[in-house]
Parts: structure tokens; C-alpha cells; sequence
């Protein structure tokens, strides 16, 4: 017997005739208590897997986690046989970008409630249940879905924001989609007040570019983002800092950065930098998705029959899947090999970091154009252990690790914990591509109704 789906939709016609009332009626409330039996259970926390599991669900959270047939379900608890299954949590990212991209268009004029909120529910459909906005954003509109998903109101992956990030003058960020969203300071007065206005927004994370874009625009000068991260840190708030070269990420990391939110990328990280990263505590978001531009032809993700491809089909207009499929037609050799050589930079960087138990979360920069919600997550993944990782570091990466950073109580199935999870048809520890092999997900103990939230995606 499984628990009633629930429609994670963005429901935003519903929204817009409807009362507050009628939309949380969409949204139904998980049964009071279910015992989940003999399923590998990974923890996410790097415990190791626990073969034929139980775990009991109450009120949305997990209360009890051990083998089948030891624990004791409460009376009238529902009862769901998920023997030949593996659970994961749920994936967190914690780098997006949402808004922008609207079928084959990529721009400003995008950003609505429409597209964030179909960025948010395609999320959902792979599996990522929390979505970290990383500073592109503009007006109300971030605010206000996450106003409404905290009071129930509204379905998607959970949308958690950075509101405007913070640079130098025309140091924001790059594609002309973005221009005129960042602050832009040049004294320690604009940058503390900018700080502030986020602070009092409420904002999860300070976001801010230090490098000079590759040439186009000043350095953020030692001083700036010295009172940015001293401002963050007075409000109770993480800094992160978008970063290239090795030289600034030596001062964040000197300074108390929070997150770094890419490796750098100029040259590899020294040993220096990467003790200083573990010493300091030091969140890092690899963002390996550069590695798509590495392959001279078609790659396997993108091939019928693999199961990030079916993903794909299921959730996404064909005509994006054809633009992404003949990307990779008459690709320049030598532009190939330049990449790979920078690629393999990221690489050598991550390898490292992951060696010396750095605190590495998932951050795959979502939201560019055609690197969709969910598919980046995934590719993320395997990039991660393509770079070195093991599987159980990939995965702790996007799960316990990613929550800590957020201060989220989900991440993990242990007592007490938000019950967040993936039920998989492969096991990820032996393949981390097994994460894309997803049977259900669960947002709080509820069948997320995936054929529903499908249907939202490629209108039918």
C-alpha cells in the first residue's frame, strides 16, 4: 500500500482564480505514519548503506531507522514493500540560476513567477528537492515563492535565494540576461548597506563576485569583500564569492568566506589553499559544467535509451533536446581540446579537495541556458566522480553536506530528519548514474506525483 501522491505543481493558474485556501487544498497531507521496508537505505551522511531496511515516517519526518522486521510500526501505520529498491535522500543544489530560460528563449524578459516555478517543478521531477538561488535575481517574485512554499501554498523543489549579489562596477554577473541585477560598490559604505537591505529581506546566503570577468570589469577590492563577509557574518548570514583565480580565493578563504561557489580556474589549487579551505570549513561547489563542452561527439547522456536522456524526454520540450543534441554536431577539435585541458584543471583541483576532506556540496551552476534543472544536478554528479570522488562522497556532497550548508533539517534519513528521499532501481554506490533511475520521490514524507508534474513540463 503506498500513501496518496502528492502534485508538486507550480499551480499557477489555479493561483490566480483560486482563493490561499483552494490552493492548499491542492496539496495533500501525508498519512500519519508509514513504515518503508526492504530497500538498501544510504543514510547521506557517508554512514554505510543498510541492506533490507525499515524506516517509519510520522507527520513528514523520519522516526525510526533500522533492519526490516525489527522495528515496532505504530497501530494502523501503512506499510510500503520497497525490497529490490535503494533510498537516497533527496538531492539539494546548491548553485542555481533559475528564471531565465523559457523553451528556446534565454533572457531577462523570462523571469516571471511562470518560469522560476516550472524551473522549481522540473527540479522536483529528477529528484532535487531544494534549490539555492545564487544572487540573478530581480524584483519580489523570488521572495514571494518562497514565502508561499514556507506556508504551504505552493509545490517545487523549495526555493532557497541570495536576492541581488553584490560586485564591483560591471563585475556582476556575465550574460546580457543578467545586466543592471547585481549591486555594484566601490565604498565600504555601499557594500555594508547593501548587506543590510539583503539582511533585512531575509535573504539564506550573501552572494559576490570578486574577479574582473575575465578583463571586463574591476577586481572587488580586498576591502569590499572584507566588509561584506564582516556585515554577512554580523547578520548571521554565509558569503559566498563566485571566484577564478587562485590568487583571490587565498584572500577569501583568509578573510572567512563562507563558500567558495566555483573551484578556481586559472591554475590548480596549491596544497596551501586546499588546507587552508579544510581548516577554515570552507563550503565548495565544484560547478564541472564546463565538462559538456569537452566531448567532440554526441555524449552518452544525450543518446536514446540512457536514463538521463529519458529524463529528458520526459520532462522537456523536443525541440530543446534537438537544439542540445546538435550542439555537439561539427564541434571545433582544437576548441574541444582547449576545454578538456581547462576541464582537467577542475579536475586535478577536486581530486585534491576530496582527498583532504574538504566540505565539497553540489553546485552545478543550473539555470545557464540549456543546462536544465535536474539534468545539471545529475551530470554534476558524474562529473564528481569522474574528477575522483567516490560515489558516497558524491552523494553526501548533494545530500547531508549541502543541507548542513543550508542549515536545513533534511539531507539525511536518520531519526528526526525530514523524510526527503529518492527510491532509485539502481544502486549509485556501484554506479552514481543509478541516481537517475528514479522509481518515486518524497518531499516530506508524500509521494511527489511525478506523471502529474510531468504533465506541467511538456503539456501533456
Amino acid at each position: 500500500m503506498r500513501p496518496p501522491a502528492i502534485a508538486f505543481v507550480g499551480l499557477v493558474a489555479i493561483a490566480a482564480a483560486c482563493s490561499s485556501e483552494n490552493v492548499k487544498s491542492q496539496l495533500s497531507r501525508p498519512a500519519a505514519a508509514v513504515l518503508y521496508e526492504g530497500a538498501r537505505l544510504i543514510p547521506g551522511d557517508g554512514r554505510e548503506a543498510v541492506a533490507d531496511s525499515a524506516f517509519l515516517v510520522e507527520n513528514g519526518a523520519i522516526s525510526q531507522v533500522g533492519k526490516r522486521n525489527q522495528l515496532a510500526a505504530p497501530s494502523g501505520a501503512s506499510r510500503v514493500d520497497l525490497s529490490g529498491k535503494t533510498v537516497i535522500p533527496a538531492l539539494i543544489n546548491t548553485h542555481g540560476h533559475p528564471g531565465f530560460q523559457r523553451g528556446l528563449t534565454y533572457g531577462a524578459d523570462n523571469f516571471t513567477r511562470e518560469t522560476i516555478i516550472e524551473d522549481l517543478n522540473r527540479a522536483l521531477y529528477f529528484g532535487v528537492s531544494v534549490v539555492l538561488s545564487q544572487g540573478i535575481e530581480k524584483g519580489d517574485v523570488t521572495y514571494q515563492i518562497r514565502a508561499e512554499q514556507e506556508a504551504g501554498m505552493l509545490g517545487g523543489a523549495r526555493l532557497r535565494i541570495a536576492g541581488r549579489g553584490i560586485g564591483a562596477p560591471n563585475a556582476g554577473p556575465g550574460a546580457a540576461a543578467y545586466a543592471g541585477i547585481a549591486y555594484e560598490v566601490t565604498t565600504e559604505d555601499q557594500a555594508r548597506k547593501a548587506v543590510r537591505e539583503l539582511a533585512a529581506r531575509r535573504v539564506n546566503v550573501i552572494k559576490i563576485w570578486v574577479d574582473d570577468r575575465n578583463g571586463r570589469a574591476p577586481r572587488l577590492a580586498s576591502t569590499l569583500f572584507r566588509a561584506i563577509i564582516d556585515e554577512g557574518h554580523q547578520h548571521g548570514l554565509p558569503v559566498n564569492a563566485h571566484v577564478f583565480y587562485h590568487a583571490d580565493a587565498v584572500e577569501l578563504v583568509e578573510a572567512g568566506i563562507d563558500a567558495l561557489a566555483h573551484l578556481v580556474r586559472d591554475k590548480e589549487m596549491d596544497d596551501g589553499l586546499v588546507a587552508a579551505i579544510v581548516r577554515r570549513n570552507v563550503y565548495v561547489m565544484p560547478n564541472l559544467s564546463p565538462e559538456r563542452n569537452t566531448h567532440a561527439e554526441l555524449p552518452h547522456w544525450l543518446k536514446n535509451g540512457d536514463p538521463l536522456m529519458t529524463l529528458l524526454q520526459e520532462s522537456t520540450p523536443a525541440a530543446v533536446i534537438e537544439r542540445m543534441t546538435k550542439s555537439y554536431e561539427n564541434r571545433d577539435p582544437v576548441a574541444v581540446e582547449r576545454t578538456r585541458s581547462q576541464y582537467a584543471i577542475l579536475q586535478r583541483s577536486l581530486a585534491k579537495l576530496a582527498h583532504a576532506g574538504a566540505k565539497i556540496v553540489l553546485g552545478s551552476d543550473t539555470g545557464l541556458e540549456d543546462l536544465l534543472f535536474g539534468m545539471a544536478e545529475h551530470r554534476e554528479l558524474e562529473s564528481m566522480v569522474g574528477s575522483g570522488m567516490s560515489p558516497m562522497q558524491a552523494i553526501v556532497a548533494a545530500t547531508s553536506r549541502a543541507a548542513e550548508y543550508l542549515k536545513l533539517n533534511t539531507g539525511a534519513l536518520l531519526k528526526g530528519k525530514d523524510a526527503d528521499f529518492l527510491v532509485l532501481d539502481g544502486n549509485p554506490l556501484e554506479d552514481i548514474t543509478h541516481t537517475q533511475r528514479i522509481a518515486d520521490v518524497y518531499v516530506k514524507g508524500t509521494q511527489v506525483d511525478r506523471d502529474g508534474l510531468r504533465r506541467t513540463l511538456v503539456g501533456n
